[in-house]
């Protein structure tokens, strides 16, 4: 691919508390940014989650395991601004300065289907279709169940190709089917409570540095 080419393709951001990064996580973002065609999949970890509970880890804990976790996948990335930013962690506010910073490339926040369903809960939720694309990341077997303004807007602005998506800066909504992995970060802080191992629910690196922070 040219480099002239490889500049139009999407940027993609997966947001979570990231309390820890498993191995769900990871997986449902490398397929969404392989279906995508992305160039680039940033990884975002929440600093202080508005519409939860707060994360049990301190932001720099969670921030650096999800370093780790993706230190060795090139097409991932990790931003690190909402761990930075004082004050709750609006999405609104980093897709606006992430569109500041890369102009009229695709963008495209990856989320799952519960989210997608409660969006109408977030701040200025409709502006986030000025900003962005929307990827709703979910199992085939998965249906949206949205209240009556979002459930047409997102009707509205459905697509079901991925080349909708990387012709236009932002606007559409664009579900994709990602492999579930039933694997839970509650759970896996309840294992390592319980003096229990998390290997082969997290990244080596992940697990070593819960041994060696004693996190959970």
């Amino acid at each position: 691919m040219s480099e002239a080419a490889a500049a139009v393709r999407p940027v993609a951001v997966f947001g979570g508390t990231f309390d820890p990064v498993h191995f769900g996580h990871l997986r449902a973002a490398l397929e969404a940014a392989e279906q995508l065609g992305a160039g680039e999949m940033r990884l975002l970890p929440a600093g202080r989650p508005p519409h939860r509970d707060p994360p049990v880890a301190a932001a720099g804990h969670r921030l650096e395991m999800v370093r780790r976790a993706v230190a060795a996948q090139p097409r991932f990335s990790v931003d690190d601004r909402e761990v930075r930013r004082t004050g709750p962690s609006w999405m609104v506010d980093t897709l606006s300065e992430i569109r500041a910073e890369i102009g009229p490339v695709p963008l495209v926040l990856c989320i799952g289907q519960d989210a997608a369903n409660g969006l109408d809960g977030w701040r200025d939720w409709r502006r986030l279709f000025e900003l962005a694309h929307l990827a709703v990341l979910r199992r085939p077997d998965a249906h949206g169940v949205y209240r009556d303004e979002l459930g047409a807007e997102m009707r509205r602005r459905r697509v079901d190709d991925v080349t909708a998506v990387t012709a236009a800066p932002a606007g559409h909504v664009l579900p994709l089917a990602v492999t579930q992995l039933d694997i839970s970060a509650t759970a896996i802080r309840e294992l390592v409570a319980r003096g229990r191992s998390p290997a082969f629910l997290v990244p080596d690196a992940v697990a070593d540095y819960i041994r060696a922070h004693a996190l959970y």
